[in-house]
C-alpha cells in the first residue's frame, strides 16, 4: 500500500508521539509498504520543504502561527486544518495514497477530512485528550489529583485560572471558542474509518465524554517501540554515574506531577542521587527546591534520545509521579523493556503498562508513591524481580514488529472494505 502519514512530530528532534510515528512508519516499511511523512511546522515560513530521516521522504508543510495566546491556537487548528487538509487532498491524489493515518491534534482532522474527500480510508491515533480537552490533560485545577469531569462552561471558567493565571478574567470570553474548538475536533474526528486509542483508559474516556466519538469505531492499539534497538542502544552505553541511582525522565509540567517530585525523594529518604532529566515550565522551581534539599539531586536539563536510554539502561529505579491521566508514557515502556524498577503513580494508561506488585509499583496517592519509592530502595531482591518481569511483559506487548502488525491488519481491513 501507499501510505500517508501526516505527523505533528517528527525526529530527529521530538518527545514521544514524534518516535512513535517513526517507528509505526519505519515497521510499515519493513513490511513492504511505501510511507510518506508531512509534518506541520507552524510558526515556520509558508511553503513545503522535503527532507529525509532514515530514508523515509518527509514533506514539513510550513505555516503562520502569532506567539499570542489564543490566536495562536486558533491558527494552529482551524486554519491550519483548512490549508493542511486541502495540501493532503492534492497529494493523495499525486502520490496515488491508499490510507492516510493522521497522528496527532494538528494532523488527524485534515487528514480524516482530505481522505473522504478522496474516497480512500483514514484513521487517527489519538495519544492523549486533546480531543476532549482543549488544555489536552483533563487537569482544572493547580492542586489536587480530580480531573474535570467534562469541558462545560462552568468547568472551563475554572480550568482557565490555573492557566492564565492573574490574567484568567481576561481569558474567559474566549470560552465559546474554546468549546467550539473541541466540537470541530470530535466531529472531525469521528469521521475517520477507524480512531485507534493508544490505551484502554484513552479509549474509556474518549467514548465517555463525546458522542461523536462514541458512535465511532475504537480500537486500542499500543505505541510501537522497538525493544530490540533500544536495547542495542543502551548496551554500547556506560552509566553516567558510578553506582546506583534514581531517575527521572521527562517533561517538567503540572501534568506530570514534577511540582511535588523533590518531597517525594525527600520523604523516601533516597540516598542515592537522583537524576532528573527533561525541560518544562517548572523547571526553575525544581532546579530551586533540589539546590536546598539535603538529598543529591542533579539536574540535567533536557536529552536526546540515545542519552535517554543510557540513563534508563543504567538506572536501579525510575519514579514516574505523573498527576494526570497519562495516555500510554513511552518513558514507562522503554523502562519496563530495559528491566528497570518503576515506582508510578496509577493514572490514565499506566495501568496497561504496570501490573501492581507483579511489573512495578502502582501508587494512588504522592504519599503512597512515596512509600513505594523508599521500598525499592531498600529490596534489591524486588527490584530485581519486578524488573526481569516488565522486561518480559513490554517485548510481548509493546515491541513494535507486533504493533505494527496489528496496525497493517487493520489497515488491509479498511482498504478491502473499501474495495
Amino acid at each position: 500500500m501507499n501510505i500517508l502519514l501526516p505527523t505533528d512530530a517528527f525526529p530527529p528532534v521530538c518527545g514521544g508521539s514524534g518516535w512513535s510515528s517513526y517507528e509505526l512508519a519505519r515497521g510499515l516499511r519493513g513490511r513492504g509498504h511505501t510511507v510518506l511523512v508531512v509534518q506541520p511546522r507552524p510558526g515556520t515560513p509558508r511553503g513545503t520543504r522535503e527532507k529525509t530521516y532514515d530514508g523515509l521522504p518527509v514533506i514539513e508543510f510550513g505555516a503562520a502561527a502569532p506567539p499570542v495566546p489564543y490566536l495562536r491556537n486558533f491558527f494552529k487548528n482551524e486554519k491550519l486544518y483548512a490549508q493542511l487538509s486541502m495540501f493532503l487532498e492534492e497529494l493523495i491524489a499525486r502520490e496515488r495514497i491508499d490510507l492516510v493515518h493522521g497522528q496527532h491534534v494538528m494532523t488527524a482532522v485534515p487528514s480524516v477530512s482530505a481522505a473522504q474527500r478522496r474516497g480512500i480510508p483514514a484513521v487517527c491515533t489519538i495519544r492523549d485528550y486533546w480531543p476532549v480537552c482543549y488544555w489536552s490533560d483533563l487537569i482544572h485545577t493547580s492542586e489536587g489529583l480530580a480531573l474535570c469531569p467534562g469541558c462545560s462552561a462552568a468547568m472551563m471558567t475554572a480550568c482557565v485560572r490555573p492557566h492564565a493565571k492573574a490574567l484568567w478574567p481576561a481569558a474567559l470570553p474566549m470560552i465559546p471558542y474554546m468549546r467550539g474548538n473541541l466540537r470541530r475536533k470530535q466531529r472531525g474526528i469521528a469521521g475517520a474509518d477507524a480512531i485507534i486509542a493508544v490505551s484502554s483508559t484513552i479509549a474509556a474516556d474518549l467514548r465517555a465524554r463525546s458522542r461523536e466519538i462514541a458512535a465511532a469505531r475504537v480500537e486500542v492499539i499500543p505505541n510501537p517501540v522497538n525493544v530490540r534497538a533500544l536495547r542495542e542502544t543502551a548496551a554500547t552505553t556506560r552509566s553516567p554515574i558510578d553506582g546506583p541511582y534514581a531517575l527521572y525522565l521527562g517533561k517538567l509540567a503540572p501534568n506530570k506531577g514534577t511540582a511535588g517530585l523533590v518531597r517525594i525523594i525527600e520523604g523516601a529518604e533516597l540516598d542515592w542521587p537522583v537524576l532528573i532529566a527533561g525541560d518544562g515550565p517548572e523547571r526553575a522551581a525544581i532546579a530551586r527546591e533540589a539546590a536546598e534539599s539535603t538529598r543529591d539531586i542533579r539536574m540535567l536539563g533536557w536529552v536526546n534520545q540515545r542519552d535517554a536510554a543510557a540513563l534508563l539502561a543504567h538506572a536501579s529505579l525510575l519514579i514516574f509521579p505523573s498527576r494526570g491521566p497519562e495516555s500510554l508514557s513511552r518513558v514507562l515502556i522503554e523502562a519496563s523493556a530495559l528491566g528497570v524498577a518503576i515506582a508510578a503513580m496509577h493514572t490514565g494508561g499506566t495501568g496497561d503498562i504496570i501490573v501492581d506488585e507483579q511489573t512495578g509499583l502502582l501508587s494512588a496517592t504522592p504519599g503512597e508513591l512515596t512509600e513505594d519509592v523508599k521500598r525499592l530502595r531498600g529490596d534489591a531482591e524486588l527490584r530485581a524481580r519486578l524488573g526481569a518481569a516488565a522486561r518480559a511483559h513490554a517485548e510481548s506487548r509493546f515491541d513494535a514488529p507486533a504493533v505494527v502488525a496489528r496496525i497493517e491488519e487493520l489497515y488491509l481491513e479498511l482498504v478491502r472494505g473499501r474495495a
